[in-house]
């Protein structure tokens, strides 16, 4: 019987009458819901997804619980799984309805999107159903993978901002999603980007974690992979993902910066020689690229950003590479156009940059500044209109913030520097500005403006250009001219006769430049007025009822003549402030002049305007109003309504409180100087006295080591004299005679020298006694040659008992008098220590002292008050007076030091050169030792008879029981 039901569903021949869609809908949820086989549930599925779009609604409405169902329970099958997703996605999403409803009504097409946001609805009607699919997509099988993805793209197509929030909150929901980047199969990573394009519009919580989920770095990878501009679709979804994640998110742009990517944007803008036949998809792309740095350095930014990030594109290189995109041949118009833009933001209010633009030549022959190359193509009419309101946003953005630009500018047009063999940017601004093309007029028109835009010097230095108007008249200035065309009414109706929105443009521009050019500029307003028929020409214009297209003209001239009352220094005595309102009362009257000046903010035109810099129109008609200039109409709208409203009194009233205000001013102004003088002086007094305070406490504390020392040392002596004091009376008296002159160091040191000298005899002494055993030996080797034949050897004890106690005694008095050097030695080391206590200590403390007392002193009375700053001074003199002289005394002292510290050494090298031949002196005994000994036993081997005084020799040398002992042993030996 199952078998015959999915017959008939399935295009079977029926048994009996066929079902309805909705009866068999029907059935197939039972199905579902009531089969207990996987294959049962998983056919039912099928038959419902075949279904499911031409059943759209009975699905949705019957099936949809029960494919949620399946989700939540047969996540192991993965066929089933599939099926249900594809059925999902099919009831709500509108793509398949859109292509068909394109031949039918309106109505019909609205029916079917709001038919996928109720379905989208139900399915969002439990949240844990959004976690579900999330859940899903971490399923690598293709066929769950691929619809979950789709299926999440159209939930978010149809309920964008309930999806995000169910998402954000979900755990790891975003990292789910970027994994979809990393899969292998192109089909699953490029749905994937089609997601997050629809999952990151207008979210920026979602926007951060998607960019800080390492999105930058795998969207730039895969443009690489795809061949950056020369790249397909691909390349195009990533583009759109990359603007959505960096638009209006500062965050991400500064990220984007700081990771460096903006030094890979660079080789997409690499276009060669020969840039005909680009496909469709390349312009493309190159379009979402150039948008894409655009993003970056918008005006909407903060300005810190934007400054960065066109630091950033000079320094790579980037801003360079536009550049030769917008100078070579054979590129798109769009691209060309788009361009233009670009390089317009990066280099808007950047000095560094604005200066590389003014340097970009032109490939031509000769070559010819970008600059005039792009306005020959503003002020050509044949020009496509897009093109040429980039051309003038490029003009404006080269300008703004740049003084140095406007002068330039500026002085192009002036007679000195009018060069007639080249085509200069002022001679095309004038060209446009008289041209018989409206548009042109109004491009130059606002383009000049913005060379004067806040900048006083252009705007009197503009006053000096003369123009020619014909042969045989003189030549008349640039205001002049423009006053002439505003006035000359007849001529432009005439030029623009079927076109009156041409003639309004025209004049609208040249009353917008000249607005700006005498605006804060009083002697602009003079050389205005100076000509008599400007006035009665803007009183007679506001004073007429005209029609619509004329109000704004109106509007206009109410400002340009309130300006003049504004900025009026009163030189002209027939145009003085109170006199040009007293014709406004009789001509115009006040609050007709008011309600004129209104209509210029509330053109419709004008809040358009004022929205953002670049002039965007939709059609040349509507290119009125600059942004720059509805700032400056914001500006002075409230002023000139006080200006003209106020009375003579008023006037005099105010004129006298600005007196007093800038007398008060200067007042203030020259004590802030004085003030701001004495703070200079106060911090270099403060400066000083702190480095003085800190050589002082560096001093202090080295006369604190110097006395802690001396007492160390004066310790140190008085323990080594209680302790050598035991030894002997001659160390006793030594000691005795150091005390007793108690500090004459002079004194101590010639006896040091003396004893030294005592020492040399001695050692004199030493050595002749030494010479003599010499000769005694050698008289002893005599005795033996002669013992060899009397063969007598009992008598020669004696003698050599003798030689041994002498040199016994020699060593004896040797031991002594080194034992006497090393208490000379340490001595000496004393007296100078006593020496040094004596002469620096008491100086030290005092100056120390009297050098914190005016320290402490000096940081009182800077704190009491600025007035004794001259005290301060003199105090600081004489503090560093007495720092020089305590720094004199260190030297004296460090001085006296390094003498006695060489008398020293001296006297080190001497007592070791003592020592050193005393050493010797022991070797040569000890050798004579030996050889005495060798000999005597050689004559008592030959049986000689040793004479009697070498007998007494070696009694002696035998004396003592330690003594026997060891000539027992110095005969064993011999043996």
């Amino acid at each position: 019987m199952t078998m015959n039901f999915f017959r008939g569903v399935m295009g079977g021949q029926p048994a009996g009458p066929q079902p309805t869609g909705a009866e068999t809908i029907h059935k197939l949820c039972d199905r579902v819901a009531s089969s207990t086989l996987l294959e049962d549930r998983r056919d039912a599925v099928r038959a419902l997804k075949s279904l499911s779009k031409k059943y759209r609604l009975e699905v949705g409405t019957q099936a949809m619980d029960h494919l949620i169902h399946i989700l939540q329970t047969d996540r192991s099958d993965s066929e089933i799984l599939g099926y249900a997703l594809d059925t999902l996605y099919n009831i709500i999403c509108n793509d398949e309805e859109e292509e068909q409803d394109e031949s039918e009504d309106e109505n019909a097409q609205k029916h079917e999107e709001d038919l996928g946001v109720l379905f989208t609805d139900k399915f969002l009607g439990d949240s844990e159903s959004v976690t579900l699919l999330l859940t899903l997509l971490e399923e690598f099988d293709f066929h769950v993978r691929w619809p979950g993805v789709k299926l999440l793209t159209a939930l978010l197509k149809n309920q964008c901002n309930q999806v995000q929030g169910v998402i954000l909150v979900s755990p790891m929901g975003v990292s789910r999603l970027m994994d979809l980047l990393a899969d292998s199969r192109e089909v699953i990573r490029n749905d994937g980007l089609l997601l997050l394009q629809q999952l990151t519009k207008g979210n920026a919580a979602i926007q951060k974690i998607v960019a800080f989920e390492n999105a930058f770095e795998r969207l730039l990878d895969i443009i690489t992979e795809e061949g950056s501009s020369d790249g397909g679709i691909v390349v195009e979804d990533c583009l759109l993902l990359l603007v959505n994640l960096l638009k209006n998110n500062s965050s991400n742009q500064n990220f984007f910066k700081e990771g460096s990517y903006i030094q890979r944007m660079k080789p997409w803008f690499e276009v060669g020689d020969d840039n005909s036949g680009w496909s469709a998809q390349k312009v493309t792309n190159l379009h979402l690229m150039l948008q894409l740095v655009r993003v970056m350095v918008s005006p909407v930014n903060s300005p810190g950003a934007t400054s960065s990030c066109q630091k950033s594109m000079y320094q790579c290189g980037l801003l360079q590479q536009l550049c030769t995109i917008l100078m070579a041949t054979g590129v798109p118009a769009d691209i060309l156009t788009e361009t233009i833009n670009t390089v317009s933001e990066v280099i808007r209010g950047s000095q560094i940059n604005q200066d590389y633009f003014a340097s970009v030549n032109a490939p031509s022959n000769p070559p010819r500044p970008a600059i005039v190359v792009l306005l020959m193509s503003m002020v050509n009419e044949r020009q496509p209109f897009v093109l040429r309101c980039a051309v003038l946003y490029c003009f404006q953005c080269f300008l703004y913030k740049n003084q140095k630009g406007q002068g330039e500018i500026v002085a192009t047009l002036l007679p000195s520097t009018i060069d007639a063999n080249s085509i200069s940017a002022g001679q095309l601004l004038c060209g446009g500005l008289f041209s018989a093309d409206s548009l042109s007029n109004w491009c130059a028109a606002v383009a000049l403006a913005h060379a004067l835009q806040d900048n006083l010097t252009q705007k009197e230095q503009l006053l000096r250009v003369q123009l020619a108007t014909s042969l045989g008249k003189p030549p008349v200035s640039l205001l002049q001219q423009c006053t002439n065309i505003l006035s000359q009414g007849d001529k432009i109706n005439r030029r623009a006769k079927s076109e009156k929105g041409s003639k309004v443009q025209t004049r609208v521009g040249l009353l917008m430049l000249l607005c700006t050019w005498i605006s804060n500029c009083p002697i602009a307003v003079t050389h205005f007025l100076h000509n008599q028929e400007n006035v009665p020409f803007l009183t007679g214009q506001i004073s007429e009822n005209l029609g619509e297209d004329e109000r704004l003209v109106q509007g206009l001239c109410a400002l340009l003549l309130g300006i003049c009352i504004y900025y009026n220094d009163n030189s002209l005595e027939n145009y003085t402030k109170e006199k040009l309102k007293q014709l406004i009362e009789k001509r115009i009257g006040k609050e007709n002049f008011v309600e004129k000046l209104g209509f210029v903010t509330k053109h419709e035109l004008y809040s358009r305007a004022a929205q953002k810099p670049q002039p965007v129109f939709p059609s040349p008609e509507q290119m009125l109003f600059d942004h720059e200039f509805t700032k400056l109409v914001k500006e002075l709208e409230g002023v000139i309504t006080k200006a003209v409203h106020k009375t003579s009194e008023e006037e005099k009233k105010e004129e006298e409180v600005k007196k007093t205000l800038e007398q008060h001013d200067s007042i203030v102004i020259q004590y802030k100087d004085l003030i701001r003088d004495q703070d200079t002086q106060i911090q270099e007094l403060r400066e000083q006295v702190s480095t003085l305070s800190l050589n002082s406490e560096q001093m202090q504390n080295q006369v604190t080591q110097q006395q802690s020392q001396i007492q160390q040392h004066k310790d140190q002596y008085n323990i080594l004299k209680l302790k050598l004091g035991k030894d002997s009376q001659g160390l006793s008296s030594s000691q005795g005679e150091g005390a007793h002159v108690n500090g004459l160091h002079t004194e101590e040191l010639g006896q040091l020298r003396e004893e030294v000298e005592e020492l040399r005899r001695q050692h004199t002494l030493q050595h002749t006694q030494l010479s003599d055993k010499d000769s005694l030996i050698n008289t002893l080797r005599c005795g033996a040659a002669a013992a060899a034949q009397t063969a007598e050897g009992g008598a020669g004890g004696f003698d050599n008992t003798e030689l041994l106690g002498e040199v016994e005694s020699l060593r004896s008095r040797v031991q002594a008098q080194c034992a006497e050097i090393n208490q000379l030695q340490t001595e000496r080391l004393e007296l100078i220590r006593r020496a040094e206590a004596v002469s620096s200590a008491p100086a030290s403390s005092s100056e120390s002292s009297a050098d914190t007392v005016k320290v402490s002193e000096l940081e009182s009375r800077l704190a009491a008050q600025t007035t004794e700053t001259e005290r301060l001074k003199e105090e600081c003199r004489g503090l560093r007076e007495g720092h020089a002289g305590l720094e004199q005394q260190l030297a004296s002292a460090q001085s006296t030091v390094a003498i006695e510290q060489t008398e020293k050494t001296k006297l080190q090298q001497e007592v070791q050169e003592s020592k050193k031949e005393q050493d010797d002196l022991l070797m040569l005994l000890a050798d004579q030792d030996q050889k005495i000994l060798n000999l005597k036993q050689r004559l008592r081997d030959l049986g000689e008879t040793i004479d009697e005084d070498e007998d007494d020799l070696d009694a002696r040398d035998q004396f003592g029981e330690d003594d026997d002992d060891d000539e027992e042993e110095d005969e064993e030996n011999n043996d």
